[in-house]
C-alpha cells in the first residue's frame, strides 16, 4: 500500500460487505415471510438455511427448521457468522479500527446499532414482529451506507469499501437466484405455475427489484426474464452485471490514482467477469446450466476476494499487526 495501510483496507473492505450482508440478510427473511410459499402454502424456512449454504451448521443446533428458529439463527445468533448481530459486530470492530478514517457519525451510526441489536430478546423476534425488524436493519444499513456516501473522504479507503460492498452484492445475488432454481421448486411439473410466479416475485423482492422489473416486464414473468434483469441488467443496482462493474472501475481508479500498477490480478479477475456477463445472456445461460453459471460467479467472485488479499490486504509487516482492540464502553 503506499497511503493506506493494509490493515486498514481490510479492514474497510471488510466493514463494507458485512454491512451488506447484514441487509441482504434481512431482506431475505423478510420477503421468505411475506411471499414464499411451498406447494402445500406452508413458509419454506429451510430454503433460506440451503441459500447461505448453513444446513449442516444450524443442524447441529438441534432445532428444527421452524420460522423461530431461523429468524433466531439469522438475527441474534453469536455462533452464526451470517446472522445480522455477527456481521454488525464484526464491521463495528473494523469501525473501531478504522476510527482515524471514518467520520464521527459512521461510528455513532454503527455503534448504536450495534448496540440496540444486542438489546433485542427472543420475544423481539416473534413472526409478527419480523416485518418492523427487518425494516429497522434494512433502514439501519441503508442509513450507514448513507452516512458514508456524505462524510468518508474520497481516497483509497473509500475504493477499498465501494469494491467490498459491490463484491458482496454480486454474490449475495447468485445466491438468491441459485436457491430458487435448484431447491424451491425441483419438480418441473411446477414451472410456470401460480407458485412458479409467486416464488420469482420472492427472489426479485428480495433483491430490491420488483418495481424495476415491472417497468421493463409490465406484463409478463418468465426465469429467463428475472435471470436476465437480476444477473445482466446494468441499469439495475443490485444486479450481479452492475456490481460487478462498480467493482471493476473502483478498482481501476484505485490502481491509477495511486499508482498500484504492479497488482493485476484481482483487476484482471474481475475485467474478465465483467466482460464475460456483458457478453452472456438469460437463455444462454440457462441452457448451459444455471446453477452451473452461477456457481462459476460466485468462485470467481472468490477467487477476486481472495487476490484483493495478496495483493492488497496481507503486506502489513509482522511488527505494526494491531493488537485486538479493548470493548467499547459505548
Amino acid at each position: 500500500m503506499n497511503n493506506l495501510l493494509s490493515r486498514h483496507a481490510e479492514s474497510i473492505f471488510w466493514l463494507a460487505r458485512q454491512v451488506e450482508r447484514a441487509n441482504s440478510t434481512a431482506r431475505i427473511l423478510d420477503v421468505n415471510e411475506t411471499f414464499s410459499r411451498n406447494a402445500r402454502g406452508e413458509h419454506d424456512w429451510e430454503s433460506v438455511l440451503r441459500l447461505y449454504g448453513d444446513e449442516h451448521a444450524f443442524h447441529e443446533t438441534g432445532r428444527r427448521p421452524t420460522a423461530d428458529a431461523v429468524i433466531h439463527f439469522y438475527v441474534l445468533d453469536e455462533h452464526n457468522v451470517n446472522s445480522v448481530r455477527s456481521c454488525i459486530r464484526m464491521a463495528r470492530e473494523n469501525a473501531r479500527a478504522l476510527r482515524p478514517l471514518i467520520s464521527t457519525e459512521m461510528w455513532v451510526q454503527l455503534n448504536g446499532f450495534h448496540n440496540r441489536l444486542g438489546r433485542l430478546r427472543k420475544a423481539d423476534l416473534g413472526v409478527e414482529n419480523l416485518n418492523r425488524l427487518c425494516s429497522y436493519i434494512k433502514e439501519s444499513c441503508q442509513t450507514h451506507s448513507g452516512i458514508t456516501a456524505e462524510t468518508l473522504y474520497r481516497d483509497e479507503s473509500w475504493y477499498f469499501h465501494q469494491i467490498g460492498r459491490a463484491i458482496e452484492r454480486a454474490d449475495q445475488t447468485t445466491r438468491l437466484v441459485d436457491v430458487k432454481y435448484q431447491v424451491l421448486l425441483p419438480a418441473p411439473s411446477d414451472v410456470g405455475s401460480p407458485i412458479d410466479e409467486a416464488q420469482w416475485n420472492t427472489v426479485l423482492r428480495s433483491a430490491a427489484g420488483f418495481h424495476a422489473f415491472r417497468r421493463v416486464y409490465p406484463q409478463s414473468m418468465s426465469p429467463a426474464k428475472v435471470v436476465d434483469f437480476i444477473i445482466f441488467d446494468k441499469r439495475f443496482p443490485r444486479s450481479v452485471a452492475a456490481s460487478v462493474l462498480v467493482a471493476n472501475e473502483h478498482l481501476h481508479a484505485l490502481r491509477l490514482k495511486y499508482g498500484h500498477m504492479a497488482k493485476r490480478t484481482a483487476s484482471n479477475l474481475l475485467r474478465k467477469l465483467a466482460a464475460s456477463l456483458a457478453e452472456d445472456t438469460a437463455d444462454e445461460l440457462i441452457a448451459r446450466g444455471l446453477h452451473e453459471g452461477l456457481d462459476g460467479i460466485q468462485a470467481e467472485l472468490g477467487s477476486v476476494t481472495d487476490a484483493l488479499g495478496r495483493e492488497f490486504f496481507l503486506l502489513t509487516e509482522i511488527d505494526e499487526m494491531p493488537q485486538p482492540p479493548a470493548e467499547s464502553a459505548a
